[in-house]
């Protein structure tokens, strides 16, 4: 395993997951030892720490592993409790921030991969669902800066590593978020002001590329 002390994240640059833990260390001002994966070829570290899913991401602390990324992002909230918490106290604004987390975690990565994976009706009925998606969680946002409220938190971490994808979502499906959800797309340019996503997201033009890669990997035309 990993040294018996210290922060370590096992990751892939593109990965919005792994990018949620990045921004939740972020925020809490954490100091981590970052280690780039290959997924065609993972490391051994990776397949001990993660032997059930085999996946990225994996924060290792003090050389315990801690797997699935919203799992992640709580323990990083709970462990450096005493800086920028991004679960609210009340335990039922907590259960709320927790519900639509886990609506952007099954709703918005399978939906968004099959805006580039599928072609014609198909992709149709998903851009469908993808305007749907974006516009329930704009209902969601409101008029508030952040989806707590005042205060960048759970929500956002989870959320907004996918704005880099919306790129590649429009010029695949060929749609505009900003005419679908325009809420959206100003929140998403309120937490770009923040160091923690600015130096975390990638340029959405590399991920629409790694996307090309994708498509022409997987022989998708």
């Amino acid at each position: 395993m990993a040294s018996e002390k210290g922060v370590m994240l096992l990751d892939f640059w593109v990965s919005p997951f792994g990018q949620r833990a990045r921004i939740a260390l972020a925020e809490k001002g954490v100091e981590y030892e970052y280690k780039e994966e290959n997924l065609r070829d993972k490391s051994e570290l990776l397949l001990k720490s993660n032997p059930i899913h085999k996946k990225i991401p994996v924060l290792i602390h003090d050389g315990k592993p801690i797997c699935e990324s919203l799992i992640i992002v709580q323990y990083i909230d709970e462990t450096w409790s005493d800086k920028a918490p991004l679960l609210p106290s009340d335990p039922y604004q907590r259960a709320q921030a927790r519900f639509w987390a886990d609506f952007v975690d099954k709703k918005v990565f399978e939906c968004g991969g099959k805006l580039w994976k599928l072609k014609g009706e198909e992709q149709e009925a998903a851009k469908k669902e993808m305007i749907e998606i974006l516009q329930i969680l704009e209902a969601q946002l409101g008029d508030k800066k952040y989806f707590g409220g005042d205060i960048f938190g759970f929500v956002d971490v989870a959320f907004v590593p996918f704005t880099s994808w919306f790129y590649s979502y429009e010029t695949c499906a060929n749609f505009s978020v900003e005419e679908v959800a325009p809420k959206i797309v100003q929140w998403a340019k309120r937490c770009m002001e923040r160091e923690s996503v600015e130096k975390t997201l990638p340029d959405p033009k590399r991920v629409y590329e790694f996307v090309c890669y994708l498509k022409k990997r997987f022989g998708i035309e």
